[in-house]
């Protein structure tokens, strides 16, 4: 007999594909190169929109002099980026299993503390997916913008049905069980790596030739220059506050940075060294094309517009290409490859945050169904919690760059607060050769990732970064709440008296619970029969007396054999509560064990649910609470049968007909 499939499987099977089997998980090993543009599509990405970032603070405030601070605040970010980039080194040498700052956090500080870390990536895992989601879609309607002029302001609205889109499509890809390894998840980081230089070298060449453009600062659309436009406004105007909201800002150009620690498992042996290797080129590209974004912000006057459209990047591109086929193709060509890359970055977290869970969740602190794989092997409850979260992220801030950085950087801080913490106490309790070194570059990327975070909180507070704050204690002790349930359940298990060898109670009792007499209640008598009790009692309780005056004929006309229906009186109609007090009778007065069966009828999925109460479950439930009692839901599928009885009648048709 071939058991038919259920319609939500043949559903899955047709948008995932066939199931595969677990001897097909295999784990590709990447070569230096690929590594370089699978991992730091997240970090290098990032570029698109961090000076941006910064400019978008400044300009308001100080106008035109907001070019000439952007430098300055662009290589102290740089020298954030240095610090880091050394802490990290030392992290893959340490440590190379996947999980970067959470893993030397639980092996330095515990399972606890490392719920600080676990919670910091998980928020930092949600936002990417909508920063970079948010940010590709930009790049395509700045492209629109570009191309089409002002009479394609309306492409704006679209910003976030194109990213819930985009997020929706991403999370198909990944419960398909797509990997990100392979030249193919490799290409948009070399695309745009591409398009940058070209960039670059075009922009030299016309600024060598004194004829690199400048962008109308006073263009509809724009942010209204602050200040007076001068240089005395940069004194007037920068306080300490501005120029600290700019940096935070500007902090999320380093997002992506932790990306190699936490896939170092990914890498070929020497899986450490070749971590190593691929950090450092990713950090020197990383911060060639910031510097190199800031510094043509800063000789082009590129202004950040209000909607986010066009973005500065893509200003600087139609400034530097020109209006002619070639400058054009290249404004294409970047554009394109800039939304390439940042939509993969997105596709980061969804293997990201998804093996994160399953991490934590192994350590007993996130629900352990986020460990399991599912139809194609992928974790499917982090891919669709991950899904979730994010578009209600995006659908909050209606995909608005600007605010989802409110977000962005605590959660990327405090993981780099905890790896070098972790790092600091990892070589303190060694006499290694080097360790001073190490000792005073980790303890000085700690205290400036903590600086970092207090600012951003600080500066970010009332733009979104309030949310994170509130929610990062909250996460964390949560977390923790759900570890010390399990283990208290798992105390309460191995605690709990268990004698197998012989019964405690020899009279087995079985009830049968009775609302209506039909194929479902004889199937459950049928069952109790063929389990040769001591005594079954099918039970019924009365809520309406008429109702049940039918039920007791009904059950005389049926083929019940000598089994009597008890009727039990329940004014108060809950019956859950009678059924307890008749079963906590019978235990007490007959020392016996009881089996309660309930039949449960099995309606369609979608009508079921809205004619149908499902109390089998209920009852069940509260029925396991008294000792010596077991509850069995004997399922009856009425679907099943309704066909069966639709067949009958039908050939009962043709039969008569034929007979004509």
């Amino acid at each position: 007999m071939e058991l038919p499939e259920t319609l939500g499987y043949r559903v899955k099977k047709r948008l995932l594909g066939k199931p595969l089997v677990t001897e097909q998980l295999s784990h590709e090993k990447l070569s230096n190169p690929v590594a370089l543009g699978v991992l730091a599509s997240d970090c290098i990405s990032s570029s698109a929109y961090g000076s941006e970032a910064m400019l978008t603070i400044l300009i308001p405030v100080i106008g035109i002099a907001a070019f000439t601070l952007l430098l300055p605040v662009t290589l102290a970010i740089l020298c954030v980026l240095t610090l880091l980039t050394l802490s990290y080194r030392d992290v893959v040498t340490a440590y190379t299993r996947a999980g970067g700052s959470y893993v030397v956090a639980r092996e330095n500080f515990g399972p606890n503390v490392a719920q600080v870390a676990a919670v910091a990536l998980l928020i930092d895992y949600i936002v990417t997916v909508a920063v970079q989601t948010a940010a590709g879609t930009t790049a395509l309607l700045s492209l629109v913008h570009l191309l089409g002029g002002d009479a394609y302001n309306w492409v704006d609205s679209y910003q976030l049905p194109i990213s819930l889109a985009v997020v929706a499509l991403l999370c198909w890809g990944n419960l398909r069980g797509i990997r990100e390894a392979g030249k193919a998840f490799a290409a948009p980081a070399y695309l745009f790596m591409a398009g940058m230089a070209l960039l670059f070298v075009v922009s030299g060449i016309r600024l060598l030739l004194g004829d690199l453009p400048h962008a109308n600062v006073h263009a509809g659309g724009a942010l209204a220059l602050g200040g007076a436009g001068d240089h005395s406004s940069l004194l007037m105007g920068a306080s300490v506050f501005l120029v600290l909201k700019a940096f935070a800002n500007g902090g999320t150009s380093l997002t992506g940075l932790e990306a190699i620690s936490n896939g170092v498992s990914a890498f070929r042996n020497p899986q450490g060294p070749n971590a190593r290797k691929t950090l450092v080129a990713m950090s020197v590209t990383l911060g060639t094309l910031v510097l190199g974004v800031s510094g043509l912000a800063y000789l082009t006057h590129s202004i950040p517009f209000s909607t986010g459209n066009p973005s500065v990047l893509s200003q600087e591109a139609n400034l530097v290409f020109g209006s002619s086929w070639f400058g054009q193709a290249g404004l294409v060509f970047l554009q394109l490859a800039t939304a390439l890359i940042l939509y993969t970055g997105a596709n980061t977290s969804f293997n990201g945050f998804p093996f994160l869970a399953s991490f934590v969740a192994e350590d007993s602190f996130l629900p352990r169904q986020l460990t399991r794989r599912g139809h194609r092997l992928a974790f499917s409850s982090g891919i669709l919690t991950l899904t979730g979260v994010s578009a209600a992220l995006l659908i909050g801030t209606d995909a608005k760059l600007d605010s989802l950085l409110g977000l962005y950087a605590i959660g990327v801080f405090t993981g780099f607060f905890m790896a070098g913490t972790g790092l600091v106490k990892h070589h303190w309790t060694r006499r290694e050769r080097g360790r001073t070194a190490k000792l005073v570059i980790n303890a000085l990327a700690a205290t400036v990732s903590l600086g970092i975070v207090l600012t951003f909180a600080v500066t970010k507070f009332t733009e979104g970064a309030w949310l994170v704050v509130v929610l990062f204690p909250i996460g964390v002790w949560a977390l923790i709440r759900v570890n010390r349930r399990y283990r208290e359940e798992a105390a309460a298990l191995a605690a709990a008296p268990a004698d197998t060898t012989s019964p405690r109670h020899r009279r087995q009792v079985m009830y049968i619970l009775v609302d209506r007499v039909d194929l479902a209640a004889l199937k459950a008598i049928r069952y109790a029969r063929s389990m040769r009790p001591q005594e079954i009692r099918a039970v019924h309780f009365m809520i309406d007396s008429r109702e049940a005056e039918k039920l007791a004929a009904q059950w005389t006309d049926a083929e019940v054999g000598d089994l009597p229906l008890e009727i039990v009186q329940c004014p108060d109609r809950r019956i859950t509560r009678s059924l307890l007090e008749l079963i906590h009778r019978s235990t007490s007065e007959q020392r016996s064990q009881i089996t309660l069966l309930i039949p449960e009828r099995n309606y369609s999925p979608i009508l079921g649910r809205l004619l149908h109460r499902r109390t089998a479950d209920h009852i069940a439930r509260a029925v396991g609470k008294l000792p010596n009692v077991v509850a069995t839901i004997v399922p009856f599928d009425v679907v099943e049968a309704h066909e069966e009885l639709e067949e009958a009648e039908a050939a009962g048709v043709r039969l008569t007909h034929a007979g004509r």
